[in-house]
């Protein structure tokens, strides 16, 4: 297997800054769509061209490392193949007699005891700091193997002070560069996602910058004295139904979009011990109070665990609210728009401060005075903490009346105004 050429695999300028740099351990931090899997899959296949190589790309997850890495490392390695991949191991074998393995980084254990010339560690970010120092750093001792850190900031974590590290320690290189620096993604682009994303995250996503939008205070672009603000409910327009399933309390929220501006008209609370029949029974209250005798057109989003949840002894939550639309014929026309699963808690939290507040400066989320419990949960509600206390992707539950409001919210716009994926190398476009 002959020495791969780098320029013949359409590395650009700023991925060939660090594809050319000498030092054994890289760190680059990037901003969404650089590139940072095609550097990663020519840095592996050079790293396998000496016989008897052990190459790893490990990402956050195993499932995440094979929907990001597997199928184009396959094609890239697949004339210099000594054998078939491993479909069940994740693994090309090459002429050389090197192999080329994804992991992931939630099972460390598997990590554990195995000797490494080059490991790839994308989206680092999204992993324990132990993996690199216990499990993959002493992997590379006995073969002074070298690594590739790659990923997108979250926050003032463990990534950014192994950045702030790498740029003074010796055998060790940082390297930050924005989504337009790739080259991959064009003005357009670009400035459409500054109009969907609030200011932090569209600096840290695609800036390449560590902002606060990782750190403990989850909707931090919530101002009362902006954001809270009267609006009354439009016939013309559906009613959105939104809701959190859950026992005590189990949260609603009634809202309206009016073009791209969402208006949260009010907030329905039931507890103790809530059930789907008592939500229905409240929402139809509180709704016939809004226009008694109109029919009301309504759009049903939610917690997609209610397709299996059940508050009766045989139906589910969404087949209860079906059955609730079913009695009321001539008085709402609902459309029911649960999803076949939850968003990943940071997507629908980016969903919801971009509406807050965008790159550009726009707010397009408002809130009555009369929704006190979303107003304290927008206020409130903040980022788990690890044991060395920084910020983790999970929301802070310790307080049993929070983040159920905001989940609500969520969980509709979400749906309604979807963001670009949070993860990974992407073949299409980013909307």
């Amino acid at each position: 297997m002959s020495k791969p050429n780098s320029i013949s695999f359409g590395l650009r300028d700023h991925q060939l800054l660090v594809y050319g740099h000498p030092a054994r351990f890289r760190v680059v931090v990037a901003g969404r769509r650089f590139g940072k899997t095609h550097l990663a899959l020519w840095e592996m296949l050079r790293a396998a061209a000496g016989g008897g190589r052990r190459v790893w790309y490990v990402g956050p997850t195993y499932p995440q490392a094979k929907s990001i890495a597997w199928k184009r490392l396959k094609q890239v390695t697949r004339p210099f193949w000594e054998s078939r991949a491993s479909e069940r191991e994740l693994t090309v074998y090459l002429e050389s007699g090197s192999t080329i393995s994804l992991r992931g980084a939630d099972r460390p254990d598997s990590l554990r005891g195995n000797s490494l010339d080059f490991v790839v560690l994308d989206e680092f970010a999204s992993m324990r700091p132990s993996v690199w120092t216990e499990a993959l750093r002493p992997a590379l001792s006995d073969r002074r193997g070298r690594a590739l850190f790659l990923g997108t900031p979250q926050g003032w974590n463990h990534f950014f002070e192994l950045y702030d590290q790498a740029k003074t320690v010796p055998d060790w290189a940082a390297f930050q560069f924005t989504t337009a620096q790739g080259g991959n993604v064009s003005p357009t682009e670009l400035a459409a996602a500054a109009a969907e994303l609030d200011a932090d995250s569209y600096s840290q996503e695609f800036e390449a910058a560590f902002t606060g939008a990782g750190r403990h205070r989850v909707y931090y672009p919530f101002d009362r004295s902006i954001h809270v603000a009267s609006a009354e409910f439009q016939a013309q327009a559906p009613l959105v139904w939104s809701i959190d399933f859950n026992v005590n309390p189990m949260c609603m929220l009634l809202m309206q979009r009016l073009d791209e501006t969402v208006y949260v008209l009010d907030e329905i609370i039931v507890k103790p011990d809530a059930n789907t029949e008592a939500a229905c029974e409240a929402f139809h209250r509180r709704v016939r109070s809004f226009a008694p005798k109109s029919l009301i057109h309504v759009e049903v989003y939610g917690d997609s665990s209610g397709n299996q949840r059940r508050t009766s002894a045989a139906d589910t939550d969404w087949t209860l609210i079906r059955q609730f639309f079913s009695r009321w014929v001539g008085v709402y026309q609902a459309s029911i728009r649960t999803a076949s699963s939850n968003p990943a808690v940071r997507d629908r939290v980016n969903c919801v401060n971009s509406r807050l507040r965008n790159a550009l400066g726009d707010c397009r989320l408002f809130i009555h005075p009369r929704c006190q419990e979303l107003a304290r949960d927008l206020e409130q509600v903040s980022w788990a903490l690890d044991a060395s206390g920084r910020p983790t992707s999970d929301l802070d539950k310790s307080d049993r009346a929070r983040t159920h409001s905001s989940d609500a919210v969520g969980y509709y716009l979400a749906q309604a105004f979807p963001l670009l994926p949070s993860i990974g190398f992407q073949s299409g476009r980013l909307f």
